[in-house]
């Protein structure tokens, strides 16, 4: 593990966000800091994220937060974007795991049993969310033999607690669902609403064949929630438009990916990954119209091709970068305090190994798609 300042940054201001960098990393992201000395950092797998059918790639990650069905509360779901034969898009497991390395199949989804449509079948994705009442929403991207030439719009697939698929949410505006924050206003008993966050990569991006578009969006879906039915939708808004997207061989697409809410909630910060930023949608929950491209919270410096994002307790935000295999530690007004080395494998080193994380009290908690595991920083 190694942590590191970015060289741009003035002698004095790097010597404050190094101090200001230990104490969040090393005590749990904490807004104020009591001590000054603490134990060293360690990376410690915590099991596999291969299922019995050999699914690889894993890509979203999301704690459940209610025991219900088969769901655990605390457990980590982790969804896998390839299948057996390492083909991009073709994925159809979320697997259960527990903090302390207990593996379960929470899912496996078949394409041809579908309660609704999903076009072009299952891929799926970083897009992964679950709601205190017990449902489960994962985004789905499929390609027919792992490239993008045959990447379709796929959809937003529901999951009852018991894994089992109740509905799809599809239509125009989901294209490409590549990854997704909630708003979780449901209830344990199952009703309240919920509002999703989901950017989608495949406006336009086929047809350029390689070629950068600037279509991506991030799209919200207002939910309205039942115990007796699946989530109602009441509304599809574009909130944010116009990003970099474009297809590539090896990450099969890139495009807005990373998503994550404020903690007060009124800004959604998005991993734009093309240009190599982190940007701000303002008043996300409420607004009715898009946003564009937000506004550049950051850009360049540690960040190389921003995919997952988090946010910490304290309000950080926390990217895992596609192209180094690097954890990048920026505060809400734009400051890189911090990266940190995740995963060194791969040809550059780390490249084409991190995607979702998230954070747990002083824990992060990240999947590593070049070792197909799931693994914990702390």
């Amino acid at each position: 593990m190694r942590l590191q300042c970015d060289p741009q940054i003035p002698a004095l201001v790097r010597v404050a966000s190094m101090v200001l960098a230990l104490s969040c990393l090393v005590s749990g992201f904490a807004a104020a800091e009591s001590s000054a000395t603490s134990s060293p950092h360690t990376i410690a797998t915590i099991a596999s994220t291969v299922p019995a059918n050999g699914d690889i790639n894993p890509y979203g990650i999301f704690v459940v937060p209610n025991t219900v069905g088969h769901l655990v509360k605390g457990n980590l779901l982790i969804s896998n974007f390839n299948a057996a034969s390492n083909q991009q898009g073709t994925g159809t497991t979320i697997m259960q795991i527990s903090p302390g390395g207990t593996v379960s199949q929470f899912a496996q989804i078949d394409a041809s049993a579908l309660p609704g449509t999903c076009t072009g079948g299952i891929g799926l994705t970083t897009a992964l969310v679950a709601l205190r009442g017990g449902w489960v929403i994962v985004g789905s991207l499929p390609t027919a033999d792992g490239t993008a030439a045959t990447a379709q719009a796929g959809c937003l697939l529901v999951l009852d607690p018991m894994g089992n698929v109740s509905e799809t949410i599809y239509g125009t505006l989901i294209n490409g669902p590549w990854d997704m924050a909630v708003l979780d206003h449901s209830t344990v008993s199952g009703g309240g609403t919920a509002a999703l966050f989901v950017t989608n990569v495949l406006n336009g991006t086929v047809a350029a064949g390689g070629s950068v578009v600037n279509q991506g969006t991030v799209v919200r879906v207002d939910l309205t929630l039942s115990k007796s039915a699946p989530p109602f939708v009441e509304a599809m808004t574009v909130i944010g438009s116009g990003f970099a997207e474009r297809t590539d061989p090896a990450a099969l697409v890139i495009g807005p990916t990373g998503v994550a809410l404020s903690p007060d909630g009124f800004s959604l910060y998005v991993g734009d990954s093309l240009n190599n930023r982190i940007a701000a949608i303002p008043y996300p929950v409420t607004r009715q119209t898009t946003a564009r491209t937000g506004i550049t919270i950051t850009k360049g410096g540690s960040l190389n091709d921003p995919l997952g994002l988090t946010v910490a307790p304290n309000g950080d935000i926390l990217t895992a970068n596609g192209d180094d295999g690097y954890m990048v530690q920026t505060t809400s007004d734009g400051l890189q305090v911090a990266k940190t080395l995740l995963d060194s494998s791969g040809d550059p080193p780390g490249s084409g190994a991190l995607f979702g994380l998230v954070t747990v009290g002083q824990n992060v908690y990240y999947v590593d798609d070049a070792t197909n595991t799931l693994n914990l920083f702390h």
